[in-house]
């Protein structure tokens, strides 16, 4: 009994690997043509250093083409950009120009930040409405006592933490 068992799973089995590789069907034909042309090419690998044969003697098969690069002028002129802005590395210490010399080169813009009184503008205004942390929980005082800062967020238009 179990030896009918063991052999229906089997057959079940065969069959369903069968149908796995019947879903990309390759003829034999096909596989030594793209066997040829690897050889062809130099891509087989050869050994146990997974180096192909083009990469062994590239003498002995063409080159690969390859995608169009910059121009002579191209590369020109973004040499000389990069050593306008200081992005040229000297030595072995792999700083550029501008950080040897920062004052020689022009610095990258700053954004603009907040002035002063805008900070404190908004400053106040988080701490009338509550939005300021509290100890370790993490919670606002907004959220902690919300009866207290309700007036003002309904003033400014607000429904959060706001009594219905």
């Amino acid at each position: 009994m179990n030896t009918l068992r063991l052999l229906g799973v089997s057959l079940i089995l065969t069959g369903a690997v069968g149908a796995a590789f019947a879903q990309a069907p390759v003829t034999r034909a096909q596989v030594k043509a793209e066997l040829a042309q690897a050889i062809r090419d130099g891509d087989v690998q050869i050994g146990d250093s997974g180096r192909t044969l083009r990469e062994e003697d590239p003498s002995h098969y063409p080159k690969l083409a390859q995608a169009p690069g910059l121009t002579r002028a191209q590369v020109k002129a973004e040499l000389a950009e990069a050593v306008r802005e200081g992005d040229v590395q000297v030595g072995d210490s792999g700083r550029t120009l501008a950080e040897l010399d920062p004052s020689r080169y022009p610095h990258p813009a700053q954004p603009a930040g907040l002035t002063r009184a805008q900070v404190k503008t908004e400053l106040a205004q988080a701490i009338r409405d509550g939005d300021i942390e509290q100890g370790d929980s993490g919670e606002t005082l907004a959220q902690e006592f919300p009866q207290r800062y309700a007036a003002a967020r309904v003033r400014d238009g607000e429904s959060r933490f706001a009594k219905d």
